[in-house]
């Protein structure tokens, strides 16, 4: 009966899908069963998609806070941990040799089963991370490394099953609605097929040479295993040949848009992850979804990734009586920006975009490094907030990931970095939520020296540290503010974007205040600039001090 409505539904929507001949009599032949698209204004096109409109929730939020947990955080051992314990010689192969033995007899699904989670906390998570200033929260659903961390009805291999034995994404969103946060998810799945290729290897040199890892065994190997009766196929989907130069590691990097010679996923592949997105949507109802994608997951040798957002939208619509969800993005040509919000990962744009977009980042690495803590590296609070400062200035929004390490909990560098964040916002959130971009969106040498954008993002921290000379604008009604970035040792800050002949702003200044300080600031407005001075104390630990212009 669903494969039959699912059938009625895509064939109701044909005329309008532009698709080739060929997706055409896939779609009525029945290739595409299991999960159908919500009906509703908008079909899986890129046509009908430029509906979309950013909502105004997430246009004031400004301000979110991810949780990028899964099985790979439970060795401690850094990002993409699940594809370098394959790559012989690597740092995670050394330590995954050491810790859990040799990828051909422990691989990553026994990684998935030593992880249980025991700390995990979502509760009190989420409610820091509210009190810390956080208008949205975001979870992992799954990463690259295929495991859905939520109750999966497509997908063996997901957290009630295997592993900490817990619904992951329904604990989440049970504390981001407590807390009142508009919840999002992060899905990543798409890339398991050509990112796992490097489970498929085996040692080059040593006792070990020659002896297959484990990416390739399948449901007979394993009689008498802790996982008899699972499929290890569905978690690694390494059943296929390598794609062109696979033996090179950081060729994943150039067919990561399902070109330059990767082996093109197998449409049953490609439903079961539109099958397992579309159950996570109907299931939990997130308010947004992060693809870590070029683009939309699969495109464009599929339109899993528009069915996808066409259903989540016309769900939004069918609910809340508009489009009220958010999908972000990577790697966005113009029209593509119309049909959902541009993310930067680890990065800015050096701009003011027309559209709303967002940066994701992190205090250190994605999934949770001991290393970064035994060392003391993690991102500053300080750096986080001049980020966000920036990034709301050229009408951008900040998520940042809090590593979370493999028992479910935080470290205390962490909480105090969070905790540091929370002091800062708490007296200058003002400047932050609810406001748009002013006509400029700042100045200074730290602009000046900005690296551009490479690739998907990566410009973060390669241009020039801010000082007092930085400032950032944002506005609320007839309100400016200027955020400075640093405290000036003159004690006074000169802005020439509102020097008495600027073009920017005419209207006379009648009030000068410091968020957090003295209600009334001297200040003169001269043919060089707007110049104020500063109160001999400092509120808000000495960096970006919001001046409120009226």
């Amino acid at each position: 009966m669903q494969r039959r409505t699912a059938l009625k539904n895509l064939s109701g929507l044909l005329p309008a899908l532009a698709l080739s001949s060929s997706l055409k009599a896939e779609f009525l032949s029945g290739a595409y069963t299991g999960e159908s698209i919500a009906k509703g204004p908008f079909a899986p096109t890129w046509e009908s998609l430029q509906q979309f409109k950013t909502p105004d929730w997430f246009r004031n939020a400004k301000f979110g806070m991810w949780a990028h947990w899964g099985p790979q955080c439970q060795a401690e051992a850094g990002d993409w941990y699940a594809r370098g314990m394959y790559q012989e010689g690597s740092g995670q192969y050394k330590y995954h040799l050491q810790k859990y033995g040799h990828p051909s007899k422990f691989g990553f699904k026994d990684v998935i089963n030593d992880w249980k989670g025991e700390n995990w906390n979502p509760e009190e998570l989420v409610t820091l991370y509210k009190q810390t200033g956080a208008k949205y929260f975001m979870a992992m659903a799954n990463h690259h490394d295929n495991f859905d961390l939520y109750d999966s009805k497509y997908h063996t291999w997901n957290s009630l099953k295997i592993g900490p034995k817990k619904d992951i994404i329904g604990g989440w969103a049970k504390a981001a609605k407590n807390a009142g946060l508009p919840f999002g998810v992060s899905v990543h799945a798409a890339h398991t097929w050509s990112w796992w290729e490097t489970a498929q290897r085996s040692d080059k040199e040593g006792q070990f040479k020659g002896i297959p890892y484990d990416g390739k065994i399948t449901k007979a190997d394993g009689k008498g295993k802790w996982w008899q009766g699972l499929d290890p196929q569905e978690l690694y989907a390494q059943n296929h040949p390598l794609s062109e130069n696979s033996l090179d590691d950081n060729m994943i990097h150039k067919q990561w848009n399902w070109g330059n010679g990767v082996v093109k996923p197998s449409k049953a592949y490609i439903e079961s992850f539109f099958n397992r997105t579309v159950d996570l949507i109907n299931k939990y109802n997130p308010d947004m979804i992060y693809f870590d994608d070029t683009a939309f997951p699969l495109w464009p040798v599929s339109d899993a990734g528009l069915r996808i957002a066409a259903h989540l939208y016309n769900k939004s619509v069918k609910k809340h009586g508009s489009q009220q969800s958010v999908i972000t993005g990577k790697i966005l040509d113009e029209m593509q920006r119309k049909c959902m919000v541009w993310d930067i990962e680890k990065g800015q744009s050096n701009k003011i975009e027309p559209l709303p977009w967002q940066t994701d980042t992190c205090i250190g690495e994605w999934h949770y490094n001991r290393s970064v803590y035994d060392q003391h590296r993690y991102k500053s609070g300080k750096a986080v907030i001049q980020a966000l400062v920036d990034v709301v200035s050229k009408n951008g929004n900040l998520m940042l990931n809090i590593p979370v390490r493999g028992d479910g909990s935080i470290d205390s560098d962490e909480r105090k970095i969070v905790e540091e964040i929370g002091r800062w916002m708490k007296v200058n959130s003002e400047a932050i939520y609810d406001t748009r971009y002013w006509k400029v969106f700042g100045e200074g040498p730290a602009q000046e020296n900005a690296a551009p954008l490479s690739a998907q993002g990566f410009n973060e921290g390669k241009g020039k540290p801010f000082t007092g000379e930085d400032v950032r604008f944002t506005e609320k009604g007839e309100t400016l503010y200027a955020t400075v970035m640093g405290w000036p040792e003159s004690g006074k800050v000169k802005i020439k974007s509102l020097a008495e002949n600027t073009p920017y702003r005419s209207q006379k200044i009648s009030r000068i205040s410091l968020l957090g300080g003295n209600d009334n600031l001297e200040f003169e407005r001269t043919r060089e600039g707007l110049i104020v001075k500063l109160p001999e104390n400092r509120p808000t630990e000495f960096y970006a001090n919001v001046l409120k212009i009226v």
